[in-house]
């Protein structure tokens, strides 16, 4: 009998070492790729003229959120919130020039998790805004096990060196570049996937899991690419916006002057008149080749990452998400840049690659992310049934990519919390990876916000400093809306007076996919804003926001 037991006791000992050495294989190791200013130009996301080979083909292995939404249309407040997974309105960054732990709350980010979980953390190029935003360190050593790194090249993304038809050299927005004869013969992402490569390498054959983070700085401006990547796009195949005039009903108030494309040098030269002046259309089209030829850029540079994943055997026991801070007008409304509410520059690309889930293991030594060269693709290669269409949030990030990899996604926070305990404002969505969707859901929605200092556009209506903030708008997308209401708003207390409505805008998304009719003032808004002010204090603005948009769909199916 004693015997028997100690077998037993045996035998348990022996199963719990196997699920623990088993728990630790199973935890995941990260790769997180983050773009800057990508919007929804993906061929993977429907996209027909943009070449993007091997963003697809991880796509094409991924579950793809096809409508995930910034928090804010700027990179350091979108990076910030994404990182932290607290809205702008927790974080109280709304500028660049402030730094959340001593500025709002001392809040975990995601790689500060990891770390704290045993994850090594390390980060490559722009993935917090440097600056006083991540406490000129990249939030390091909160957050990286390493100091980050940063492209020596980045030094010159601000100088003159776009050559101009007069031969000499400018701070262009168009900046198609011979490599060779640059500063080191490189560009910035083209070091930053190098530095990114060592780094796996680094850890190829070592037990402990990482986090890698890898920001790619394009397509943002200058424009500043290789210059071969403009011919995979012969400007006689370029069309102009759908919709490139201002909208005769949008709020002066919700326009964005696009003031940083107005100060490079080629633009300058245009003599373009403030703020509805257009771009002449010739100009125009270059603005949306280069743009094209900037994500082709940086999807080869995705490509040469994920390929080297592959050949350091490495896909098989990592979780790859690839994403953006937030997207990009090209003429769309007649603005140009991001700062603003709209779609293209709130909606962004989310995929998710998890081993085993979203794509089977490779156990054959099959090459899983092979690199595509866009300049010899015949054809578009996209083809994925794992696609998510209801609405998700770039906050949802945290949580998703904590569950994949093996740890506990952090709890939700209180509606309304500046509590500096580990939480979270988005949701977790590692549930749908294991469940096809099934249908529309109307409760699905997605939160964005852009502060403006005036009623009409000024030359900081791209990006005022908090102490300029008088106005705070605040968008609702749904399946059938965008609803957005300009509220005002105190920069000193960070109160935003719901009662202080400065304009609204209310989109038909069915007949109106673009956002350009807004029917806003077809609704009277007084029976539904006195029934807001009856509302406890404590319900949350978006949550008032859901309201209001109940009440006037349900006046609008009354009037039909």
């Amino acid at each position: 009998m004693y015997k028997g037991f100690r077998t037993w006791i045996l035998l348990l000992v022996f199963h719990t070492l196997t699920v623990a050495v088993w728990a630790r294989r199973e935890r995941r190791n990260v790769l997180f790729i983050i773009a800057d200013d990508l919007r929804t130009s993906l061929g993977c996301y429907g996209d027909s003229l943009v070449k993007s080979p091997n963003i697809d083909q991880l796509a094409s292995k991924s579950q793809v959120f096809l409508n995930a939404y910034a928090q804010q249309s700027v990179c350091a407040p979108s990076r910030t919130s994404i990182l932290t997974s607290r809205r702008p309105d927790t974080t109280r960054l709304y500028d660049f020039k402030s730094y959340w732990r001593v500025h709002s709350g001392n809040y975990t980010t995601m790689p500060q998790y990891f770390k704290s979980n045993g994850y090594l953390t390390l980060s490559v190029g722009k993935v917090f805004h440097p600056g006083i935003a991540s406490n000129h360190s990249d939030d390091y050593p909160y957050s990286w096990s390493i100091p980050a790194y940063h492209p020596a090249s980045f030094t010159y993304e601000k100088k003159k060196m776009c050559k101009g038809e007069d031969g000499k050299l400018h701070a262009n927005l168009l900046c198609a570049v011979n490599v060779t004869q640059q500063p080191g013969g490189t560009l910035p992402d083209m070091e930053s996937t190098d530095e990114a490569v060592r780094l796996l390498k680094s850890r190829a054959s070592d037990d402990e899991p990482f986090f890698l983070a890898v920001g790619f700085h394009k397509p943002h401006i200058p424009f500043r690419i290789p210059q071969e990547y403009l011919s995979l796009y012969p400007i006689e195949e370029i069309t102009l916006a759908p919709d490139p005039d201002v909208p005769k009903l949008l709020p002066p108030v919700a326009y964005n002057p696009w003031t940083d494309v107005r100060r490079r040098d080629d633009v300058q030269k245009l003599n373009i008149s403030f703020p509805y002046g257009p771009i002449p259309k010739d100009f125009q089209l270059r603005i949306r080749q280069h743009y094209y030829a900037a994500v082709s850029y940086m999807d080869a540079q995705v490509g040469r990452l994920l390929s080297a994943l592959d050949e350091l055997c490495l896909s098989n026991s990592t979780v790859v998400v690839f994403t953006s801070d937030h997207g990009w007008s090209l003429g769309e409304h007649g603005e140009w840049a991001k700062y603003s509410n709209f779609d293209v520059v709130t909606r962004v690309p989310l995929m998710f690659y998890v081993p085993g889930v979203t794509s089977h293991r490779n156990w054959r030594g099959e090459s899983t992310f092979p690199y595509i060269d866009a300049f010899n693709q015949s054809q578009r290669s996209f083809n994925n049934d794992k696609v998510i269409k209801n609405m998700v949030e770039l906050v949802d990030v945290f949580p998703t990519v904590s569950d994949l990899a093996g740890l506990r996604a952090p709890k939700h926070c209180p509606d309304v919390s500046f509590q500096e305990e580990l939480c979270t404002q988005g949701a977790n969505r590692a549930h749908t990876f294991q469940r096809p969707e099934r249908r529309e859901k109307a409760e699905a929605v997605s939160f964005s916000q852009y502060p403006r200092p005036a009623d009409t556009p000024q030359e900081n209506s791209d990006l005022p400093d908090l102490k300029d903030i008088r106005i705070m708008g605040y968008s609702l997308r749904t399946w059938d809306y965008r609803y957005t209401l300009w509220l005002g708003f105190n920069p000193n207390t960070f109160q935003v007076n719901v009662s202080d409505v400065h304009a609204g805008e209310l989109y038909m998304l069915a007949s109106d996919p673009g956002q350009d009719n807004n029917i806003y003032s077809d609704f009277d808004h007084g029976v539904m804003m006195t029934k807001m002010t009856r509302l406890p204090p404590t319900v949350s603005l978006q949550m008032r926001m859901k309201l209001q948009l109940l009440y006037l769909s349900a006046e609008r199916k009354r009037k039909a």
